[in-house]
C-alpha cells in the first residue's frame, strides 16, 4: 500500500530522484543552488552598475527650465540662444513665467533653472560702454539655481548643464558685441583687457532654490526612509511567515485562508509598531519631520501593503515567493526609484519599471513628506494611490490563491478518509508471511499558507 504525506506538505519537499544518499554524489545536487545564487547575484550587479555608472550619457528628457524676465530685447535673444544648445532628446527645457518656475521648483518638477533678471539688457549695453573706460565693471548675470530637493545629483546634473549653455551663450554674445563696439568706435579695443570683457560679458551665478536643512544627509533621508520602509514590510512577513507556520507545525486540516488572514493581521501590526518606532528614532537623531503623524501613517500603508502582498506571495509559492519578493521590492525598485540617479539619467527600462515599482512610490511619498511641505501635488498623492493599488492587488492575490488550495485540500479529504476507514481483509493464521513491499511516497506539494 501507498502512504500520503499530509496535504499541508513544505514546498520544499525533495523530489524522488533527490530524496535518496545517491542523490548528493550527482551533479545536480552541488550545481543547481550555486547556479541559481550566481544568477540572482548576476542580476542583481546589472540592474545596480547599469543604472548608475554613465548617468550623462543616458539623459533622456531630463527637465529644467529657463525664466526670461528681461524687460529689455536682449533677455529673448538669450534664451532663443540657449534653447538651440540643447539636445531635445536629452533635455525637456520649459520656458516658464515666475509663477510657473516657482511652482515647478517647489513641486521638484524641475531639477534646476536659469533666470534672465529684469536689468539684463540695460546692464548689458552699461557694460558694453564702461568695457572701453577705466574703471570697475559689472558684467551682467544669469542666475543658475538648482534644486537639491528634487535630488541631489539631479540638481547637480541640473547646475552643470545650464552652466554650459550659458557659457555657449557669452561666447556668442561676446562676439556681437565685440562687433558692436568696432563698428561704433571705428576700431578695435587696442587694450587686451578690454577685448578680453568684451569677450566674456555674461557671468552665470549660482544658487540653490530652498536649500536642504541639516540633518537630511544632502537629500538621502527621504531615499533611506523610504527603503527603512520597504524592507520593514519584506523582513517582517518572511518573519512572521516563519514563525507562524513554525508554531501552528505541518500537522492538522487548517484552513489556508484562516492562516493567511492571521498573518496579515500580524502585518498591520507590525506596520503600526515599526512605523512609530523609525519616526522615534528618526526624529531624536535630528532628521527634521514636518508632520509627524502623515509620516507615520504613511509608513503604515507602506509596510502593511508591501508585508501583505509579501505574505501573498509566501503563500502562493513558498520559498520561491520570498524571492520574488526580494526581486519586486527591493532589487529592482533600487534603481528605479530616482533618488541616487534621477529616472531621466537611467535607462529607458528603469524609467519603466518606475510607474508601477513600489520603491519609487514609496520614495515620492516620503520626499513629498519630508522636503516638499507634504504637498499632494509633489508626489504625495500619487504615492498614496499606487501603495493603495499595490495593497489591493496583495488582498485579492491572497485570497484567490489560498481559497483556491483549500477548495483542492477540501476535494481530496474524502477520498482520504474512505481509504482510511476500510475495513481490513482477514488474514489465515497459516497464511505464508509475504516479503515488505516497497513504500511510495507521494506528496502533493501546494504551497505551505
Amino acid at each position: 500500500m501507498s502512504e500520503t504525506q499530509p496535504r499541508h506538505a513544505t514546498p520544499d519537499t525533495p523530489s524522488p530522484d533527490l530524496a535518496s544518499p545517491k542523490a548528493m554524489r550527482t551533479v545536480r545536487f552541488w550545481a543547481l543552488p550555486v547556479l541559481i545564487a550566481l544568477a540572482v547575484f548576476g542580476l542583481l550587479a546589472t540592474f545596480f552598475l547599469s543604472g548608475i555608472l554613465r548617468p550623462m550619457t543616458n539623459l533622456r528628457h531630463f527637465p529644467i527650465a529657463l525664466l526670461n524676465e528681461d524687460a529689455g530685447p536682449t533677455g529673448a535673444q538669450v534664451v532663443k540662444g540657449m534653447m538651440a544648445g540643447f539636445d531635445n532628446d536629452a533635455y525637456d527645457v520649459r520656458v516658464l513665467n515666475k509663477d510657473q518656475a516657482k511652482q515647478q521648483m517647489d513641486n521638484a518638477q524641475i531639477y534646476g533653472i536659469a533666470v534672465i533678471p529684469p536689468n539684463f539688457s540695460s546692464k548689458l549695453q552699461a557694460y558694453a560702454k564702461s568695457a572701453l573706460t577705466p574703471g570697475r565693471v559689472e558684467r551682467p548675470t544669469v542666475i543658475i539655481s538648482t534644486n537639491p530637493r528634487a535630488g541631489a545629483l539631479g540638481a547637480s546634473i541640473a547646475g552643470q548643464t545650464l552652466q554650459r549653455a550659458v557659457a555657449m551663450v557669452d561666447h556668442m554674445v561676446g562676439e556681437r558685441l565685440s562687433q558692436e563696439v568696432a563698428q561704433q568706435t571705428g576700431q578695435k579695443p587696442e587694450s587686451g583687457a578690454a577685448t578680453l570683457l568684451l569677450a566674456n560679458p555674461i557671468e552665470g551665478k549660482a544658487t540653490v532654490h530652498n536649500p536642504l536643512p541639516d540633518g537630511t544627509g544632502n537629500g538621502l533621508s527621504a531615499f533611506i526612509y523610504g527603503l527603512l520602509l520597504l524592507i520593514a514590510g519584506y523582513v517582517g512577513s518572511v518573519v512572521i511567515n516563519m514563525s507562524v507556520n513554525s508554531m501552528l507545525g505541518q500537522a492538522g486540516q487548517r484552513s489556508r485562508l484562516k492562516t493567511l488572514l492571521s498573518k496579515w493581521a500580524l502585518n498591520l501590526v507590525l506596520a503600526l509598531l515599526t512605523s512609530a518606532g523609525y519616526l522615534l528614532i528618526a526624529t531624536n537623531l535630528g532628521m527634521p519631520v514636518q508632520n509627524s503623524l502623515l509620516l507615520w501613517l504613511f509608513g503604515v500603508l507602506v509596510i502593511t501593503a508591501v508585508g501583505i502582498s509579501s505574505t501573498s506571495f509566501i503563500a502562493a509559492w513558498g520559498g520561491v515567493g520570498a524571492l520574488v519578493s526580494l526581486f519586486l521590492f527591493v532589487i529592482l525598485g533600487l534603481q528605479s526609484s530616482g533618488e541616487t540617479v534621477p529616472i531621466e539619467a537611467t535607462p529607458a527600462f528603469f524609467a519603466w519599471l518606475s510607474k508601477f515599482e513600489p520603491m519609487h512610490q514609496t520614495f515620492l511619498g516620503a520626499r513629498a513628506l519630508l522636503y516638499l511641505d507634504g504637498r499632494a501635488d509633489a508626489g504625495l498623492s500619487h504615492s498614496l494611490l499606487m501603495t493603495g493599488i499595490g495593497l489591493v492587488i496583495g488582498l485579492l492575490f491572497g485570497l484567490i490563491v489560498t481559497r483556491i488550495y483549500d477548495r483542492r485540500d477540501d476535494r481530496a479529504r474524502p477520498a482520504e478518509a474512505v481509504a482510511a476507514s476500510a475495513p481490513a481483509e482477514p488474514v489465515p493464521v497459516d497464511a505464508p508471511v509475504a516479503p515488505p513491499e516497497a513504500t511510495t511516497v507521494t506528496a502533493e506539494t501546494y504551497p505551505e499558507p
